[in-house]
């Protein structure tokens, strides 16, 4: 009897390893698909980033061959910093940046927070009062000594959302 009792146990404990065996294995399995199909999946929505990021840039001074060659007698690379900061600095006038194409509305006056540089003629900027926002089109020439002259063309300041 004792014998059969142990036979019986024996089989039982055989079929639970074989079953934890299967189970385990295939779990393994699931979890490398799911592992390989994640890496598919981040891979793939890196080269879409990449692929927006490509298209961001074809507007930029840095990326714009024919607006470098505009700029021959110039470094590119230093001329589009010192661009910004010339821009940048007009922030610091007490009625605010006169290249926003906006007069105080309030207290604060209007600043420009960021901008790009498209190509060897316009800047488009975003500004602010704390209050109102706005986006700038700006036209700008820079002499032989790297000064830039700006020129507002176009402006527009949202309207102020009620929440």
């Amino acid at each position: 009897m004792a014998r059969q009792l142990y036979l019986y146990l024996f089989i039982i404990a055989a079929l639970l390893a074989s079953f934890t065996y299967v189970y385990y294995s295939k779990q393994v399995q699931m979890q490398q698909k799911k592992a390989t199909a994640d890496l598919k999946a981040k891979s793939d929505s890196i080269a879409q980033l990449s692929q927006q990021l490509a298209n961001a840039d074809s507007f930029s001074l840095l990326k714009n061959e024919y607006a470098q060659n505009y700029f021959a007698n110039f470094d590119v690379k230093k001329l589009e910093p010192s661009i910004k900061e010339q821009l940048l600095s007009f922030n610091d006038k007490p009625e605010g940046n006169p290249y926003t194409g906006q007069e105080k509305l309030g207290e604060q006056k209007f600043i420009i927070n960021s901008m790009k540089v498209l190509n060897h003629r316009w800047i488009i900027a975003n500004y602010s009062d704390g209050t109102y926002w706005g986006d700038v089109l700006i036209k700008y020439f820079v002499d032989e000594k790297g000064k830039a002259t700006f020129q507002t063309m176009d402006s527009y300041i949202y309207p102020k959302e009620e929440y």
